[in-house]
This record gives C-alpha cells, sequence and structure tokens, in this order.
C-alpha cells in the first residue's frame, strides 16, 4: 500500500496516482532512448498497450513509498525509495518517461525532494542508487545532488546481447547536511 506524502517543488508535485495517470502515460509513445536508458531491448518496440499503461500506475499505487511525478498539470515519471528500515538506507530510483520535458532540470528537483524526505523527515543515513555506466545524464544528475560513486560492477546487465556495467552511488546524511541547493 502507498503511504507516500505530497511533496510540492518548484516546477513538480510528487503525490500518490490518481486516475488520469494511466491516460497520460499511454499517451506518450515509447522512446527508443528511454527503453535504452531504463535498460531494456529497443530492437523489436511495440506500442504501449493501454493495459499496459494501467499496469504502470498500479504498480506505483502498489509500492509503499513511489510517486508519481507531475509537471504542467500531467503525468510524466516515477521516483521510488525502497527502504530497508533495519539498516537505516534505502534505494532510490527515478525515471522521466517523457521525452519533451527531459533537458529542464526536472530529473534534478525530483532527486532533491526526494533526499529531502528521506533525510529529513525519514532520518536516514544513506540512499543508494544504481545506474547504467552509459546514462551519463543522469550520472550528472546524481552528482550535482551530492551522491558519491562508490564503484562499478563490471559486465552485470546484458543488454541487447552486450554486457553493460552499473555504476553504483550513494549519498549519506551528513553529506546530503553540507549540500545547499
Amino acid at each position: 500500500m502507498n503511504v507516500a506524502p505530497v511533496i510540492q517543488g518548484k516546477n513538480v508535485l510528487l503525490r500518490q496516482p490518481i486516475e488520469s495517470d494511466v491516460m497520460d502515460y499511454y499517451q506518450v509513445e515509447s522512446s527508443k532512448e528511454l527503453i535504452r536508458l531504463y535498460g531494456g531491448d529497443t530492437r523489436n518496440i511495440k506500442p504501449k498497450t493501454f493495459e499496459e499503461a494501467q499496469k504502470f500506475v498500479d504498480t506505483i499505487r502498489a509500492n509503499k513509498l513511489e510517486w508519481c511525478v507531475e509537471f504542467e498539470s500531467r503525468l510524466i515519471g516515477q521516483g521510488r525509495l525502497s527502504v530497508s528500515e533495519i539498516d537505516n538506507r534505502a534505494r532510490y530510483a527515478v525515471g522521466i518517461f517523457d521525452p519533451s520535458v527531459w533537458g529542464k532540470g526536472l530529473g534534478t528537483e525530483i532527486t532533491q525532494l526526494v533526499l529531502q524526505y528521506a533525510f529529513d523527515e525519514l532520518k536516514l543515513h544513506r540512499v543508494d542508487l544504481r545506474v547504467l555506466q552509459y546514462n551519463k545524464r543522469a550520472i550528472k544528475c546524481y552528482e550535482k545532488c551530492g551522491f558519491t560513486q562508490e564503484g562499478i560492477e563490471r559486465e552485470g546487465a546484458l543488454i541487447e546481447g552486450k554486457y553493460e556495467t552499473d555504476v553504483i552511488m550513494s549519498i549519506l546524511d551528513r553529506e546530503y547536511k553540507t549540500k545547499i541547493y
């Protein structure tokens, strides 16, 4: 059950799903670049079905701390924290599925809002993530938000017949406190 609180940013609103989200997701064509950045196979892209759009929104609804990202009154992506209460940490993931809004700094704003919630509200010690090494735009965003590259998992993802490398990044509570947005 989703318990993610509403978080208002300057340009984006992080919130739980609403009914119009299904149509917003459905109406954005599958982008070859996005599928590649997510680690998917771009060799046989098919148009989205309405059922896939419904499943996408239902998955957000089912996760405990996952937000729909609203920009200009429509769904453009999602962000998620997967919290380990035992270790006082979380794994972060974010995705903006609408290429028309890429390059506007929204990923940075979303990440900053989620980190603020993670450290100020949840009082977590650590937030980490994994990102494909070729996703340079995402890595730059995460570094801007204070994440540090810890290492790599060499050739751990088989994508379109080629082994790709993941970059492992994290930010600690004390590092977050020194980062001024």
